[in-house]
């Protein structure tokens, strides 16, 4: 059995239950998932991973420490080949919160909305095959 070539993609939500719903969502778009619960949490698992990782799916509102923005920030400056999609059901992004190659996703999201988005937004190179024959 060869190893699956499929691209990894990190979610990141400090609420378990939206994080596993966001993880459902992007594992049946074809990604191989890492998830964190925060913002220092997550960049601690890219310092080591970078390489694998070819999305980042984060929330705003993180609980205490980074922000998703902040995150999407950081991710963008390290490590600019990891595309970024920001999603919140509190707060829209204004001018400058995100990285100019970031994208937004309303909450609540559902499976349809993401994987349109992310059919429309990521280049092909970077979508793992079920994504890519997405319609």
């Amino acid at each position: 059995m060869t190893p699956s070539t499929e691209p990894y993609a990190l979610v990141v939500d400090d609420d378990a239950f939206i994080l596993m719903q966001a993880r459902d969502i992007l594992e049946n778009a074809g990604f191989r998932c890492h998830d964190a619960l925060e913002g220092e949490e997550a960049v601690r698992l890219l310092e080591q991973r970078f390489q694998d990782v070819t999305l980042l799916f984060s929330d705003v509102d993180l609980g205490s420490g980074m922000t998703g923005f902040e995150l999407a920030r950081h991710v963008d400056y390290h490590w600019p080949h990891i595309e970024i999609v920001i999603a919140s059901g509190h707060v829209l992004p204004e001018k400058d919160d995100m990285p100019e190659k970031a994208s937004f996703i309303p909450k609540p999201f559902s499976e349809r909305i993401v994987l349109e988005h992310l059919a429309d937004k990521l280049p092909d190179g970077k979508k793992p095959e079920p994504l890519k024959r997405y319609v």
